[in-house]
């Protein structure tokens, strides 16, 4: 998103700054994803060293968690890089080096991690929401409802082509997949840094096809959830009995 979002101030505007964009957009990415992986890496290490030595708590641990994301983007960001690109790759870094040893980890996502989404969620309410929704248009609405329906669960489908999930899970992944947080992220960094003068525009959409997202997957996810859970267990059953048919023949 950043590397084509730079493409198009690029496009829009002076030649002077084109190859400046360029390189903004190539920055912003790779330095990112070097200090990312460089910290949560040796974050990981260091973890596993503490914990193998017990001289570390899971109140601490937690505490080192929340202290690698904001260095990371601290990082990253004085770089020249991407700060939120960073505290991606630092936490995919991190989590594959504690893998299978810091169960504090989980506990983490579950209950602090699930509070500060929560609480990015309402900043972003608070803040951008109300002027959103009175630029809202039908246009806008048709845009988001194809995204939210059409859109997002064919990419995460086809993202999943070759894994054995069913053809009914990949369905269900597409429609409640990743959305939300990372979609107004990312539409506050390129509509500030980048875009100019179609960053609101971008902002507008952005902010909009999150809170219907939230309600239109609030409202349906009870009620699928069960739909979903009585389809996979008669398609369990089918399967048990095909394969009972063929041990027999």
């Amino acid at each position: 998103m950043l590397f084509f979002a730079s493409i198009v101030a690029m496009e829009t505007g002076s030649q002077e700054n084109e190859m400046s964009w360029l390189v903004f957009g190539f920055s912003q990415i790779f330095i990112g994803i070097l200090v990312g992986a460089l910290m949560g890496y040796l974050s990981g290490r260091l973890f596993l060293y503490t914990e193998s030595k017990k001289i570390s708590s899971t109140i601490y641990e937690g505490i080192g968690v929340l202290a690698l994301t904001g260095t990371s983007y601290l990082m990253a960001t004085l770089m020249g890089g991407n700060g939120f690109i960073s505290a991606f790759v630092a936490g995919l870094a991190f989590g594959n080096s504690v893998k299978g040893h810091c169960r504090f980890i989980y506990q983490f996502t579950e209950s602090e991690g699930q509070m500060l989404i929560w609480s990015s969620f309402v900043i972003i309410g608070l803040g951008l929401l109300p002027s959103a929704i009175e630029h809202l248009t039908f246009p806008i609405v048709g845009y988001i409802l194809v995204s939210i329906f059409i859109v997002r669960p064919l990419a995460i489908y086809l993202s999943l082509i070759g894994t054995k999930a069913k053809t009914l899970t990949k369905v269900f992944m597409g429609f409640f997949g990743p959305r939300g947080l990372a979609t107004a992220l990312f539409a506050l960094i390129i509509s500030k840094d980048i875009l100019g003068e179609y960053g609101h525009s971008i902002l507008i959409v952005a902010i909009n096809a999150v809170w219907m997202s939230t309600l239109i997957h609030g409202i349906a996810a009870a009620p699928m959830a069960n739909w979903y859970g009585a389809k996979i267990k008669v398609l369990k059953i089918k399967s048990r009995e095909l394969a009972k048919l063929k041990k027999q023949k």
